[in-house]
């Protein structure tokens, strides 16, 4: 491993077989421009290790991630800034790389769709599951899509139209959480024990051919329409009044002034 990364710290484990990507600005671990152009240099390096067989993705500190930074969501930086994100879900699923995302405390937003994209998510009992986007009258596009995928559409209308938010134990009910980390257990020593029981000893050539063949409806549905729900964000849904209020309000940190258009 040779990058070296402003807001994300890279580790090897298990001989190779596993990087953990610790997403490294506390307290919030927030997915700016910046991390989020680590992260693509950090893919762009994994796809040429044939060995490793897992990204686990983690939060320094108490909490996973408060999500994508709201400043870049302003209605002249939001179409640059979705781009560059969603295009990184597209390239994990292109390079098929196995991934596991493990969450404590707070997983909110951006941050919740990096961790429900990957194969396996593993929380510790802390975790509070959240797509809030709704509350500043805007939507989470991939998490729109990856959601009914994973969940059914019932749970993902509560998570994506409400903004409700949930625990890990109801976030295990609902198959959105993979492993629960049992109370007391160092979360990153369950993950890596699981993972040395469970991939590491597996060729990593046939790991990304199996992901491939596991998620080939998954991926041609998210391909198919993460362009279309970015659209619907950047040119219908930037164009409201209240979109851009709520933007503004909470940068701003007062209450909305609602228009309903």
């Amino acid at each position: 491993m040779t990058g070296t990364y402003e807001k994300i710290k890279v580790t090897e484990h298990l001989d190779g077989a596993v990087w953990r990507v610790l997403l490294d600005a506390p307290k919030g671990n927030v997915l700016d421009s910046v991390m989020m152009a680590d992260i693509h240099a950090m893919l762009d390096e994994a796809g040429g290790h044939g060995e490793l067989r897992l990204l686990v993705f983690e939060g320094a500190g108490k909490h996973f991630s408060f999500g994508a930074s709201v400043a870049e969501h302003v209605k002249d930086r939001a179409g640059e800034m979705l781009s560059v994100f969603h295009s990184m879900f597209l390239k994990m699923a292109d390079l098929a790389i196995p991934t596991a995302a493990l969450v404590r405390g707070q997983c909110l937003g951006g941050g919740m769709e990096l961790a429900i994209f990957c194969n396996f998510l593993f929380a510790e009992t802390s975790a509070v599951f959240c797509q809030p986007e709704i509350k500043l009258a805007v939507f989470p596009p991939p998490a729109s899509i990856i959601l009914p995928l994973k969940v059914g559409q019932a749970n993902a209308d509560l998570l994506a139209v409400t903004g409700a938010s949930v625990p890990a134990s109801r976030a295990y009910e609902m198959g959105l959480v993979t492993h629960l980390v049992p109370d007391g257990e160092d979360g990153w020593e369950h993950v890596s024990g699981w993972a040395a029981k469970n991939v590491a000893s597996l060729s990593g050539a046939s790991l990304r051919r199996a992901v491939r063949a596991a998620r080939a409806h998954f991926n041609d549905v998210l391909r198919a329409k993460l362009p279309e729900v970015e659209r619907l964000y950047v040119e219908d849904l930037m164009e409201t009044h209240d979109a851009n209020e709520g933007i503004a309000s909470f940068l701003e940190k007062r209450k909305p002034d609602w228009k309903h258009e």
